[in-house]
């Protein structure tokens, strides 16, 4: 999977970097601390089993959440919820 960054070619590639380092500097964002935020998402993302249309997250450890409870006391199997990868 390639990245808008990545799909853009010469000038317009260039232009854009040139942009997000400006921003970057105007906010104090360090590469590292992109980095480091990135990661952290990454990180995040691949914990989460199971997920609602509400942003509701669960890792699949411990008890059900209560979000999860209600939907299986309603009737929705809880594989209805799985994320992808996650899986």
């Amino acid at each position: 999977m390639s990245t808008t960054i990545e799909r853009l070619e010469g000038e317009a590639r260039e232009r854009l970097i040139r942009w997000i380092r400006h921003r970057m500097d105007e906010f104090g964002i360090t590469l590292p601390a992109l980095a480091q935020s990135l990661e952290s998402d990454r990180k995040e993302e691949q914990a989460v089993a199971y997920r609602d249309a509400w942003g509701n997250t669960w890792n699949g450890r411990g008890e059900l959440p209560e979000w999860l409870q209600r939907a299986v006391a309603a009737g929705q199997s809880i594989e209805h919820f799985r994320c992808g990868e996650s899986a």
